[in-house]
Parts: C-alpha cells; structure tokens; sequence
C-alpha cells in the first residue's frame, strides 16, 4: 500500500503532509511532518498542485487558505478539533458586541471564519511575542483559555479569556506531573502551552510540539517528560534514539489525531474526495491575520 500511495502522490502531483501527533504509520508516509502552521507554509512554497494533510479540518483550512491554487484533501473529513468547536463567527460576534473595541487574538486551532474575524492569529510558540506586538492593553483572546492565561503571566497586557480549551491537555493535572517525576526523577519536564497554568508553572520548558523536538536536540539531558499527545513521542525517539522519553499521562491520547489510515489516504487519492475549500469572503479577511502574525 505504501508503493501504491507513493506512486498515487507522484502521478497527483500531490505533497502529503503529517501533524506531529499524526500515528507513526502515517507519519512514515508523509513528505513532511510538523506542527500545522509550519506545514501550511512549507506545502504553499511547493510546486506540489494538491495537498493531502492528514491532521484534523482546521489544519486542512490553514493549508487553503494559504494555498488557494491548490488542491487541499484532508483523508477523514470527520477528523476535528473539539477546541476549534467551542468557537463560533456567531458566538465571537456577540461576544464583541458586548466588549469595548478591542483587538482579536485568535489561536491557529481555530475555523478560518473564526480566523477571519479576528486582528492577528498566533500560535502556541508565539503568542507572548503576537500580544506584545499589538499597541492596545487590552484584547481578546481565543478560543484557548490555558494559552491565554500562561500568554498573560508573560505580559502585563489585559487578556479577556475565551472559555474554550483543547480537552487532551487541560485533562493532565499537577499530580500527574508529580507521578512521571516520581517515575523518571532525572528527566526534564516539557509542556505544551495548552496545558493548565499550574501544570506549565512545573515544566523545565514550555513549548510547541516542534519547539519540544529543538529543545530536546539541543539539551544536555536525555530524558524528557513529554507533556502534550502522545503522538509526539515517536518523532521524538525516532529522531534521537539515543535519549528517552515518557508521556506525563496516558490520558494524553487525541482520538480525532488518530482517526486517519494509510486505507483512508489511499482512498482519498484515488478519487481526490476530502476536499477543503475557503470561501474568498472568508479566505482573505482570515489570510490577513496569519498575515499579521507572520510579519510580527
């Protein structure tokens, strides 16, 4: 199956991309693997004239809104986001209705009509760096609360928080933190800035998926608690088989990360089905803030 697909990708003129949290199976597959703005980038500076993005919706949306010459496939098109759902253009607009004028931050993980109401996207190695861009004081954020609160102990700005959150990482408590140290008491604590504050407040580091994978090259250490999905250990190992690294909780797993099969991308360049489309209307208000952040 993995010559048919190749082959399949070459004659589509195609570029398989793969989240970090992707299975390993798919992640062996991929041309390029990564965290979701990173892949969008990279997929829109290739000749490539379809991009299949295994992940889930949001991330195939950022890849078109990017790539609007392409041809944008994601292999389960039920592959979402529960974080991206707890945010509405609707509930957004009422919610501004009700605040004064202020700015919008918005998470990558997000729809693109969210995305196009909003003043500046960010993600989650640089939101600090996006919220200090802006001249207001006062903004809001969304739809993470977690990120905007450990944004907010990194600046003296006023953030109002939208009560969303991915549920994988707000599910990993102190004390789970406390048993993988218990457990392995020489390694280093990484977390993932969707964590909780009081969980990031105990991390050595807190990082995107791809700052994990830096920070780890680069460190003297060799073993490492890895606290976002556990899809991120094997990138890791297979990377630097010479150090260790252990999930700060089982609980860690994303079920709509694991949904995608080799079959199922196989399928999807067969028949080109899974396509993802950005309305214009929509696409060019949310392209200019990914715009914004980019220049920040």
């Amino acid at each position: 199956m993995k010559d048919t697909i190749r082959d399949l990708l070459k004659k589509r003129n195609a570029i398989l991309l793969a989240h970090n949290y992707e299975p390993p199976e798919i992640q062996e597959l991929a041309d390029m693997c990564g965290d979701s703005l990173e892949l969008s980038i990279r997929a829109a500076d290739t000749d490539a004239a379809v991009i299949v993005f295994c992940g889930v919706h949001f991330m195939a949306e950022t890849a078109a809104i990017l790539s609007p010459d392409k041809t944008v496939l994601i292999p389960r098109l039920d592959a979402g986001c529960p974080m991206a759902d707890m945010i509405t253009p609707e509930a957004l607009k009422a919610r501004l209705d009700v605040l004064p004028p202020m700015p919008v931050v918005t998470y990558v993980n997000s729809s693109a009509a969210v995305k196009a109401l909003s003043t500046i996207c960010c993600t989650s190695a640089n939101a600090a760096k996006v919220v200090e861009s802006l001249s207001e004081a006062t903004l809001l954020m969304t739809p993470d609360r977690n990120l905007a609160r450990n944004t907010a102990a990194q600046t003296d700005k006023t953030i109002h928080l939208w009560d969303g959150c991915c549920p994988i990482h707000d599910r990993l408590t102190p004390e789970d933190v406390e048993a993988a140290r218990k457990a392995h008491p020489a390694a280093l604590f990484l977390a993932h800035p969707e964590c909780r504050p009081d969980v990031v407040a105990m991390a050595d580091a807190a990082l995107s998926t791809s700052g994990m994978m830096r920070f780890a090259a680069e460190s003297d250490a060799t073993e490492f608690i890895i606290g976002t999905e556990v899809g991120l250990l094997y990138p890791l190992q297979r990377n630097l088989p010479e150090k260790q690294f252990f999930p700060a909780s089982e609980k860690l797993f994303c079920p709509d990360m694991k949904k995608i099969t080799p079959q199922d991308i196989l399928s999807c360049l067969e028949t080109l089905s899974g396509r993802v489309t950005v309305p214009e209307a929509i696409r060019l208000p949310a392209l200019s803030a990914v715009q914004k952040m980019i220049n920040a």
